[in-house]
């Protein structure tokens, strides 16, 4: 029942009857978290509000699949809010929303990006920038990348170029850092 909630949704949790939180830890948490730190909202209440939360959500992620604003692959969520900014700007917006910006691990994570890249017809950057060593990229996180889909003769900027973007056909050219790009996060 509620063990089998999937791990990871941003929601919103009814805590008070005049308040709503924003809620974007795991569901599960959230349950554990409502249910313990708020016993006056009893057994059978609790259970209805999950339901319900679990129905809002599915809602919502139709809503957003409809107007082409979120993929998904392998249990992530990549989303636009249609916007452009440069590198450094993508990565707080993405943070505030409470994910990171996009940053594929494999062929189906590099799609699903690359479905919201065609929509908008617009390069996005992603969670990839090089390392200290020139012509050598990894992720934000300082993990080595095990995928990438370099665009012929790339990456060239060899220490010019330290930002990843992604072309309309999903291949990937180091870039500056300060140029305007698709937002796209992943949650």
């Amino acid at each position: 029942m509620v063990h089998n909630l999937p791990l990871e949704y941003p929601v919103l949790l009814p805590l008070h009857k005049l308040q709503m939180y924003h809620c974007f830890l795991n569901l599960r948490l959230c349950y554990y978290l409502f249910r313990f730190c708020f016993p006056s909202v009893a057994g059978n209440e609790m259970e209805d509000t999950v339901l319900q939360l679990k129905d809002r959500i599915s809602k919502l992620k139709g809503v957003l699949h409809l107007q082409e604003k979120i993929t998904t692959s392998g249990g992530k969520i990549f989303a636009t809010n249609g916007k452009t900014a440069d590198f450094h700007a993508t990565v707080k917006m993405c943070q505030e929303a409470g994910g990171c910006i996009a940053s594929p691990r494999n062929a189906d994570e590099n799609a699903a990006i690359l479905h919201i890249v065609k929509k908008f017809n617009r390069y996005a950057y992603l969670g990839i920038k090089e390392s200290l060593i020139p012509g050598t990229f990894q992720f934000l996180n300082g993990a080595e990348l095990s995928y990438t889909n370099w665009y012929s003769h790339e990456p060239s900027g060899k220490g010019e170029e330290e930002c990843v973007e992604m072309y309309s056909d999903g291949t990937w050219n180091d870039k500056k850092c300060n140029q305007n790009r698709l937002v796209v996060c992943q949650f």
